[in-house]
Order: structure tokens, then sequence, then C-alpha cells
């Protein structure tokens, strides 16, 4: 885990060879969507392994068949809440609760417009009550402009004040980090990489694509609501 010493509280794990190797698979334009959600998988999970690092244990005893000794419980990990950005972060959170198996998990939905106003467009959102002691964690592969992260912090603060915000993300252009910490110096950043510059449609570069379409595929323009309702 690296610090970045552009911002106060970002890290990512470039130092991590092992996860340059998948973030090297989710690039390539020739993996395909199976392989593509289960390198998402990966990441989450071995980046919450890592983000456990950072939480506080408790000091405990423990007997074994042969005599007590020190060792230590949960404690902050008791305490996690996920929050997940539909649909590409899917993925991401089934890795992060295979370590932090004890979270709850919130939804919200939200869509970001076309350059250059880039608005945001959040018509879900479901989370269990937030709690002082909670570390919340926002999965979000994809830091490009900010714009949807900051959208999900501003609606989530009014649902509580957690002890910690942390978001866990693949990749971020520093024009994204940037946005987020002037408006929330406080939130944390993990992220496995943070990339060169976005482009003048939004997109991180170099990248990895639309990591949404690249997970579940494509998505038509058109609704199938008519058609469905005509379903015998």
């Amino acid at each position: 885990m690296i610090k970045d010493e552009r911002w106060e509280g970002v890290y990512s794990f470039e130092d991590s060879p092992y996860l340059m190797e998948i973030l090297t698979e989710l690039r390539s334009k020739e993996t395909e969507n199976i392989k593509f959600r289960k390198g998402l998988v990966k990441l989450g999970r071995y980046m919450g392994y890592e983000f456990t690092r950072t939480m506080d244990f408790k000091k405990t005893k423990v007997e074994t068949p042969l005599e007590k000794t020190d060792g230590v419980a949960s404690g902050d990990r008791d305490h996690v809440f996920i929050i997940t950005v539909l649909r590409v972060a899917i993925p991401l959170m089934e890795g992060l609760i295979k370590t932090l198996e004890h979270a709850r998990v919130g939804i919200v939905s939200a869509s970001r417009g076309k350059a250059p106003d880039f608005e945001i467009e959040m018509n879900y959102i479901k989370v269990p009550r937030i709690k002082e002691e909670d570390s919340l964690i926002i999965s979000d592969p994809m830091i490009a402009t900010g714009s949807t992260l900051l959208k999900t912090i501003t609606e989530i603060k009014k649902c509580g004040n957690p002890k910690r915000i942390v978001i866990i993300g693949v990749l971020a252009a520093p024009e994204g980090i940037t946005a987020i910490k002037e408006e929330f110096p406080d939130v944390e950043i993990y992220v496995t990489k943070i990339d060169r510059e976005l482009n003048d449609k939004g997109y991180i570069l170099p990248g990895l694509g639309d990591a949404g379409d690249r997970a579940f595929g494509e998505p038509i323009n058109i609704s199938l609501l008519p058609m469905m309702h005509n379903l015998e």
C-alpha cells in the first residue's frame, strides 16, 4: 500500500505485483465479461484484506490445547457498511465481503450524464441505518470525474455520521480525487492504481473502458417494458 503525497488519505496498491497482474488483465480489450467480473472480485477481496490493516482490533486471550496465549478479536471489522454503486460495483463488493463478511450493504443507483456537464441522475437509495461506529465503504471501481461519488457521499451523509467514510476502487484519475478531497477532505480513498488523466468524454486514461459494460455487457438503448407486458 502506497500513500500518495499529492493528497491526504489517498492510497494505491501499485506496489503489489499480484494486483498489477490482475489490473493488466482487466485493461486488455480481449478480456471477456466473465473473466472481467472475476478480476473485480479478486481485487475486492485483496483490497478488503489490506484495508483491515487500517482497522482497530481488540486484544484477547485464547486457550490452545496446551496453554493460554494472546490473540486478537474483531473490532472495527464488526462494524462495516458497504455502499454499492449499481451496477459496476457489484463484483467489487462481492470481493470485499469475502473479507469483511460482517458488513451490512446498501445500494445506490446513479448514472453520469455526458460531457461537459456530467450531471448525475440518482433514482434509488436503499441503506440500513448508519451507526457512529461504522466504517462506511463506498465501492465504485472507477473514480473518474468524481461526480457520482460526490453525489453519493452528499446523500449518504443525510442518513448518519459514520466513524469513517472510505472509497475503494480500481482506477482513479487525479481530477476525480482532487474534486472529492476538495469537497470532503476527511474521506479516505484506496485504489489499485491512479492513472494519468481524463479525456474530454470523462473516461480515465489509459483506463480500461466502461467497467459496467465490460463486466455485464453493453445495454441496449430501448425499453423492453412494452414487450415484456405482451409476453404470455
